[in-house]
């Protein structure tokens, strides 16, 4: 892959997305991104991922405008597909639900500015950390487009969401922080740190039950109470199916470290 790389140590991924001097999105990065999630989705190797980009300026300066004018005049480039002809947008949205519905947790860790699609690409994550340099903006009203509402709410709620979409106007890390949209922010030298840091703690849980608890939580996101908790209660019974779960009481009793066995 030429804009993506991906290193694992001890169960934790590594994405990170390089593709200079704004790490904008073209037709190439968004396949390449969404092989890199499915891969590791199919692959017992990770526990956890932490999704980040090169370089401090941003972590993705939003779609490429010209590459985003070809596929939706209809022109097929190279690597495109007869579905990218007939729905330019299902390579964007493939993209944001590889990483929104990864069954490992993912971590991003915000280096610089998320605009736009790359607003959206950090809302698909589970957890966000920021640099002390990241800002947030969708911009798309400033461009003639539309797109990444419903992924701003996610993260703000809809009335701080509809200002951001109707205004264009950009918002610190700090505010973020402040509106809970953030786990945290930190200096640019300590993100990776940071990230790295969580994860670790994080990978040392069962893989399997993190896998089961991610999916849970997607499917009852959208669920009143009632639902949401019994389908909660349905994953506990698959949970206890798995060797691992008795393991997890077994260690907690014995006052040890459990030995995961993907069982």
């Amino acid at each position: 892959m030429d804009h993506v790389g991906i290193e694992i140590a001890e169960k934790v991924a590594t994405v990170t997305f390089d593709n200079p001097p704004v790490n904008a999105l073209t037709g190439q990065s968004f396949r390449e991104i969404t092989q890199a999630f499915r891969s590791l989705s199919e692959s017992t190797g990770a526990t956890v991922v932490i999704f980040t980009a090169a370089g401090e300026r941003a972590f993705c300066g939003g779609v490429d405008l010209n590459d985003s004018a070809r596929r939706h005049s209809r022109q097929l480039g190279d690597g495109d597909s007869a579905i990218d002809l007939l729905d330019p947008g299902s390579i964007v949205r493939d993209c944001f639900w590889s990483v929104l519905d990864c069954p490992l947790p993912v971590i991003g860790a915000i280096n610089g500015a998320a605009v736009g699609a790359g607003l959206a690409l950090a809302a698909s994550c589970d957890i966000l950390i920021a640099s002390e340099r990241a800002r947030f903006a969708l911009t798309e009203i400033n461009a003639g487009v539309l797109g990444g509402g419903r992924h701003l709410q996610r993260l703000v709620g809809p009335y701080r969401a509809r200002k951001m979409f109707f205004t264009g106007e950009f918002v610190s890390a700090a505010d973020f922080l402040a509106w809970g949209a953030l786990d945290a922010v930190v200096a640019p030298d300590e993100l990776l740190p940071a990230a790295r840091e969580l994860a670790g703690r994080i990978a040392r849980k069962s893989p399997i039950g993190l896998r089961l608890a991610k999916e849970s939580l997607n499917r009852v996101e959208n669920l009143d109470l009632k639902d949401g908790y019994r389908l909660e209660q349905d994953y506990t019974g698959r949970l206890t199916r798995y060797a691992d779960s008795a393991e997890a009481r077994t260690a907690y009793l014995e006052k040890r470290d459990p030995v995961w066995g993907w069982r």
